[in-house]
């Protein structure tokens, strides 16, 4: 069975984190959501790139989140979500999903 890139988890992550929770009106929900796929995303970087890389890039998706705060206050929230998400999921593939294991 075909394996979901880490990097495509990551980014929707953010990104459904952040719908979830605006939708619902529940942050709460969108936090769960977040963490969901963030946790996956960790499980797949740990497996295919290594422990190390898993701390890397689950501390980049931290930042990501946190960062896109301040962001959105200068381009909007959405955009924010997006610009962030992009990052981490390009980071992701770089790292980890373009070695194909």
């Amino acid at each position: 069975m075909a394996r979901v890139p880490s990097a495509l988890v990551a980014a929707t992550g953010l990104v459904g984190g952040y719908g979830v929770a605006r939708w619902t009106k529940k942050r709460p929900l969108g936090g769960v959501a977040l963490a969901a796929a963030g946790a996956l995303a960790a499980r797949e970087w740990e497996r295919r790139a290594g422990g190390k890389v898993a701390v890397v890039l689950s501390g980049a998706y931290v930042a990501a989140f946190a960062g896109s705060h301040p962001l959105a206050k200068k381009v909007g929230a959405w955009p924010s979500v997006f610009a962030v998400a992009g990052v981490v999921g390009a980071a992701s593939w770089v790292v980890a999903d373009r070695r194909g294991k």
